[in-house]
């Protein structure tokens, strides 16, 4: 997946895949503003950063890098699970979609779902899924998803 630019009210935007440097441009805060995110210590997340790595096309973490203010102002991820049904298909998982508080409204939203959406069509998969709120339920419509089944749920933790 290529990076893009994108031009909007004067601001430029660099969609990305995440660097192992990222995480001193703000890219665990970006996650809290999504979720629960315990701190992570440089060297987890270099860790985690090189685990995920290892996986490839696998698994893809996107983000949109403010040129202006180095900062990573959205992000999400998307792995690909193997199949065996239709004809060991894959299927894109699309996960951890965020933008900064600052930024909405911007369509970088959109912009990060469409590259996601877009990797997971590249390496070859037949649909790409995600589980949102019903508060979000609009803005993946807008995306191009339709709603379909029901999600459930069982934490661990």
């Amino acid at each position: 997946m290529q990076n893009s630019k994108h031009s909007t009210d004067g601001e430029t935007y660099r969609v990305r895949k995440l660097e192992i440097t990222d995480k001193n441009k703000g890219f665990m805060e970006l996650l809290q503003q999504l979720t629960v995110c315990d701190p992570v210590t440089d060297d987890e997340f270099q860790n985690r950063f090189k685990e995920l790595e290892s996986y490839g096309d696998d698994h893809m973490i996107c983000v949109i890098e403010d040129a202006t203010s180095s900062k990573l102002i959205a992000t999400g991820s998307v792995f690909i699970e193997k199949k065996f049904i239709r004809g060991c298909g894959k299927v894109g998982h699309i996960e951890d979609i965020v933008v900064d508080s600052s930024a909405r409204g911007l369509q970088l939203g959109k912009k990060v779902v469409n590259f996601l959406a877009d990797h997971a069509r590249s390496t070859g998969c037949y649909k790409v899924i995600l589980d949102c709120s019903a508060d979000n339920k609009a803005f993946y419509e807008k995306c191009g998803f339709k709603e379909k089944e029901i999600q459930m749920v069982k934490y661990f933790v």
